[in-house]
C-alpha cells in the first residue's frame, strides 16, 4: 500500500542556515525544494509573471537579455515596504502553485521546501510538518555581513522583513538550533527519523 507522503517545510530568519540545514537532508537523500531558487526561475520564464512585474516597475525591471534586473529592483523595493508587499503579490502565490505541483512528483517518504517566507505568505498551510531554524540575532547579522558584505544596518532592515523568531519557533512543529553551541548534523539525524516514522504511521 502506497503511503502519502508527508510535505514538510523549513524556514528560518536570514543567516540562521536554512539552506544549509535543507543541503544536509538532500544528503540523506530527501528532495527538497528551494523556494527562492523557484521564484527566480519563474520571474524569468513565466510570460504572466514578468508582465506583472513590468507593470509594477517598469522595462527595467529586466535587463535588455531578458534576465532579471535585481540590483535595479532591490533598489526600489527594499526602499519601499508597499512595494515590496505587490511585488509578493505577484511571486508567492505562483511559487506555492508550483511547490505544490513539484511536491506531487515526489515519491519519498517525506519532501521538503525551503522558503525564507513560510508563515508570512501562508504557505504552511498544506503542509504537514514545519521546521524552523533557529539562531541568536548577533550570529545571524554577522554570518550575513561576512556572506554578502554588507552592514549591520542593512542586515538589520533585511530581519525587519520577516517574522520574529520567536514567533516562528512557536509556529513550528520542530526546532534545529544552528547557534554554534549545539551540533546541526545529530539535530537533523535525530529529526530525519522522525519524519520517517511520521510518514510510516501516517493514516493513508
Amino acid at each position: 500500500m502506497h503511503l502519502p507522503m508527508l510535505k514538510v517545510g523549513i524556514t528560518g530568519g536570514i543567516g540562521s542556515g536554512k539552506t544549509t540545514v535543507a543541503r544536509i537532508f538532500e544528503l540523506l537523500g530527501i528532495p527538497v525544494y528551494y523556494a527562492d531558487e523557484a521564484a527566480r526561475r519563474l520571474m524569468h520564464s513565466d510570460p504572466e509573471i514578468i508582465r506583472q512585474i513590468k507593470a509594477l516597475l517598469g522595462e527595467d525591471a529586466y535587463l535588455p537579455d531578458g534576465t532579471l534586473n535585481r540590483k535595479f529592483i532591490a533598489s526600489r523595493v527594499f526602499q519601499d515596504k508597499q512595494l515590496l508587499e505587490q511585488l509578493n503579490e505577484i511571486t508567492h502565490p505562483a511559487t506555492i502553485r508550483d511547490a505544490e505541483r513539484w511536491m506531487e512528483q515526489q515519491h519519498t517518504p517525506y519532501a521538503i521546501k525551503e522558503a525564507a517566507l513560510l508563515f508570512e505568505t501562508h504557505a504552511f498551510h498544506y503542509l504537514d510538518r514545519k521546521i524552523v531554524v533557529y539562531a541568536p540575532a548577533a550570529l545571524r547579522i554577522h554570518r550575513v555581513m561576512q556572506r554578502d558584505h554588507v552592514p549591520a544596518d542593512e542586515v538589520k532592515r533585511r530581519m525587519q522583513q520577516q517574522i520574529s523568531p520567536e514567533i516562528a519557533v512557536r509556529l513550528a512543529d520542530d526546532v534545529i538550533y544552528n547557534d554554534e553551541q549545539r551540533a546541526v548534523i545529530p539535530q537533523v539525524l535525530q529529526l530525519h527519523e522522525q519524519l520517517l516514522a511520521a510518514a510510516r504511521f501516517r493514516p493513508s
